[in-house]
């Protein structure tokens, strides 16, 4: 083994505070196992707008304890330097890691003179991202790597007012961890507060005013996917006088090795296998899906040939739609990827809209009287004055109200989206998603795109539009026909956006188009 790969190894060992990587990486050491070495000590796992994520695995290129602290010390860092002065809240979900991760990010946060606060236990997303709006936290941390595969984690940060953190801040948190000397000299105090169950009460209390009629007759189904959502969706339900659905119980309790679903995330194939058979079973007339950090929702519901699920542009539309007919004024907004249906109906409905760029990150952000925002991966933003980011519970309530009320009339969700079809054009979208093992693969797709843009989009004649420097993104645009291509920000993905409007099956022969020139 190379002799400067060996002792980068050794040093690393000599400071890992965690009996299972040592483990881990003096097992490698012992058997000689350089590529998988030197696979741990390729770089850094480097701190960005999504903050940390990826494998669970010894060394600086993976997520451990060693890796954990040195990230709140140079958070604890910036916080000390920009003369923060609320708390800090750190949350966690139910993955491995995660409650030692959060613990150990608290301490050292603790530990460098900052009044850190850490959730009772394993929890949502949006309750962390809550409990910073609540306490006017000057940061919150959640442990969660959302939706990805089990053997991964990660670390997010929210800023002050709950939204999470955009550039500079990212950069500057990144050069500050970079700065942490030896973790010997991190300082960590076990004085920081546990909390009990006041912020939970205040989330579950505040989500439950998101229902804007007064149906409540619904039958309803819910998969948490192994997650950490099932206890607080049931709370929620309660709350505002819903009947609680129905759970999945195979997947209704945290589970981190995920074991019904090749992917713990709604999106993919399989994933709501479960829950469609008990929906199907029990008669129920809408079924929800959140992922395992619950800050996402997915949904779908019967129709003529059996379950339909909803895209999350359909969604997002539809819920646009019933915020706005029961009267909640301020701007609507959503991403550059996302359908276009929503600003055509907020043009025809008189309130603003925004446009941003992906990510809720800039969701939040589109504008100071936001008062819904969505992106097509199945988040929506229904209650930004109590969670800054995307909530999958919020949302389900708030689906859950809409289907109610149609119910009452004799009609469903699947009603509704052909009546705006019938007013706007059906918009049908899709994504094409191309994961390498190599990210240059990404970077040289891209570099080819530019270099040589289609000229025709479904026979067409298209423009092209480069959103460089701002963003890593393409978009193409005919009549009728829109395409948006990014590498995604937090998978070894390139992802492209199709929108038709009009013949739903163009989707289909625009997939066919365009994936040839999407292959590594």
């Amino acid at each position: 083994m190379d002799a400067d790969l060996r002792e980068a190894a050794e040093r690393w060992l000599a400071e890992d505070p965690d009996p299972v990587t040592r483990d881990e990486l003096r097992a490698l050491l012992d058997a000689g196992d350089e590529a998988a070495v030197a696979d741990r000590f390729a770089g850094r796992l480097e701190f960005g707008t999504a903050g940390l994520r990826g494998p669970l695995r010894a060394g600086p290129n993976g997520m451990n304890r060693a890796v954990v602290r040195r990230t709140a010390a140079g958070l604890a860092a910036w916080l000390r330097r920009t003369g923060a002065t609320g708390p800090v809240v750190v949350g966690y979900d139910a993955r491995h890691g995660s409650a030692e991760f959060a613990a150990d990010s608290a301490a050292v946060l603790a530990g460098a003179g900052l009044d850190a606060r850490l959730l009772p236990g394993p929890l949502p997303t949006p309750v962390l991202a809550h409990a910073v709006r609540l306490f006017d936290a000057s940061a919150g941390v959640m442990v969660t790597a959302s939706h990805n595969p089990p053997q991964d984690n990660g670390y997010k940060v929210y800023t002050a007012g709950g939204a999470q953190i955009v550039p500079p801040v990212d950069a500057e948190i990144e050069a500050a961890v970079a700065a942490v000397g030896p973790l010997s000299t991190v300082p960590m105090s076990y004085a920081y507060a546990v909390l009990g169950d006041e912020v939970l009460e205040s989330y579950v209390d505040s989500v439950a005013t998101v229902a804007r009629t007064q149906h409540r007759r619904i039958r309803t189904v819910h998969t948490a996917l192994h997650g950490v959502g099932a206890k607080v969706l049931q709370q929620a339900f309660a709350r505002a006088g819903f009947e609680p659905p129905v759970p999945v119980t195979e997947q209704a309790e945290p589970d981190p090795d995920f074991p019904t679903v090749p992917f713990p995330n709604p999106e993919e194939p399989g994933a709501l296998d479960l829950a469609l058979a008990l929906a199907e079973r029990t008669g129920a007339d809408l079924l929800l899906a959140s992922d395992p950090d619950a800050d996402r929702c997915a949904v779908a519901v019967p129709d003529d040939t059996g379950w339909r699920t909803l895209s999350g542009d359909e969604l997002g539309v539809l819920l646009a739609d019933h915020l706005i007919r029961t009267g909640r004024t301020g701007t609507y907004a959503t991403t550059i990827v996302s359908s276009s249906l929503l600003s055509k109906l907020c043009a025809a409905r008189g309130v603003p809209f925004g446009e941003t760029l992906t990510g809720f990150k800039w969701i939040v952000r589109a504008a100071d009287d936001l008062t819904y925002g969505y992106e097509e991966a199945l988040g929506y933003c229904v209650l930004p004055d109590v969670v800054r980011d995307k909530d999958g519970i919020s949302a389900a309530l708030l689906v859950a109200d809409l289907a109610a009320a149609l119910k009452a009339e004799g009609r469903t969700l699947l009603h509704r989206l052909d009546e705006l079809a019938e007013e706007f054009g059906r918009h049908t979208t899709a994504q094409i998603s191309v994961r390498v093992d190599d990210l240059s693969e990404i970077a040289d797709t891209m570099a080819a795109l530019r270099a040589d843009p289609p000229r025709t989009l479904l026979g067409r004649p298209a423009t092209a539009e480069d959103l460089l420097p701002d963003a890593d993104v393409l978009r193409w645009r005919a009549e009728g026909v829109r395409v948006v291509v990014r590498p995604s920000g937090t998978e070894p993905k390139l992802k492209a956006y199709l929108e038709v409007v009009g013949d739903p099956a163009g989707v289909d022969a625009l997939r066919a188009e365009l994936t040839p020139r999407l292959g590594p």
